[in-house]
């Protein structure tokens, strides 16, 4: 069986370059194309050069079309605009499109679910097994603990990073809104400032920190009478997300097309 041909969308950009490297080292996966936007200035670059991992015979690309032409699958951790247009590409070619980016809003995760009718689209605020065993693990907590226990998501990250909430500190939330039963944008509360009022029963609070070069904190608390329960997640390495992402990909491979998300590509689904 002949390795599985991957895209890599952001090619030059921190996660790109490790997903570059990720695909090299993994058996069953090759790097058959490396995507930038039109006007960077690492258009024409051999993508392993600048992933520091050598030269792999493929030039950094602003033209998608033809980049994804003949290609099975497409890891994509770029920007909102671009994942939305590399999904209808996916669909057309009705290929796998892996997405780690955050920050896409209602309408282009519409436009993804509609390109899941054609395409393989595994999407994740988080592409790493430990995660998302965390946020089965919130589920679970959510649940038993009831909405007695207030519950608190605070994450940290570098100082470029240009989202927030994280896209995984949104996991975990949704993860907490269903253990509780509720909808999470109904029991969201994303900043506080001045005169706030009480606590609404319920409600999922979040905070979001930023400096240095942080990679990703996590931590789910879980505040209740005398007592806190708090679960924690600590990034060390941008490789965790890497191969977890190509690992959605192979296994993306021999699915039907539609939107699935990494727990159910680790098994973790319900």
């Amino acid at each position: 069986m002949r390795d599985m041909r991957l895209v890599v969308a952001g090619a030059a950009g921190r996660m790109g370059r490790v997903l570059v490297e990720i695909i090299r080292q993994t058996p069953g996966a090759h790097l058959a194309g490396a995507l930038e936007q039109p006007d960077s200035i690492a258009i024409g670059q051999d993508a392993g050069l600048l992933a520091g991992c050598g030269q792999m015979g493929v030039p950094i690309s602003g033209d998608a079309l033809a980049t994804v032409a003949g290609a099975d699958g497409i890891v994509d951790f770029s920007s909102p605009q671009s994942t939305v247009a590399l999904a209808a590409l996916a669909a057309q070619a009705r290929i796998v499109h892996v997405i780690g980016t955050t920050g896409l809003d209602a309408d282009q995760l519409a436009r993804l679910e509609a390109a899941a009718r054609h395409a393989v689209v595994v999407r994740s605020g988080n592409m790493s097994l430990g995660v998302n065993l965390l946020a089965a693990l919130v589920e679970r907590a959510a649940r038993t603990l009831g909405p007695e226990y207030d519950i608190e998501i605070v994450e940290m990250h570098h100082r470029t990073k240009v989202d927030a909430p994280s896209g995984t500190a949104l996991l975990l939330g949704e993860a907490a809104a269903k253990g509780l039963g509720v909808k999470l944008e109904q029991h969201s509360v994303r900043a506080r400032d001045g005169h706030t009022g009480l606590r609404g029963i319920g409600d999922i609070g979040f905070a979001s920190l930023r400096g240095g070069t942080v990679i990703g904190d996590h931590k789910v608390i879980f505040a209740g009478p005398c007592e806190r329960v708090e679960l924690a997640h600590v990034a060390e390495d941008r490789s965790i997300f890497a191969r977890g992402a190509v690992q959605a990909a192979l296994w993306g491979k021999n699915q039907r097309p539609g939107l699935y998300a990494m727990a159910d590509v680790l098994g973790l689904a319900g």
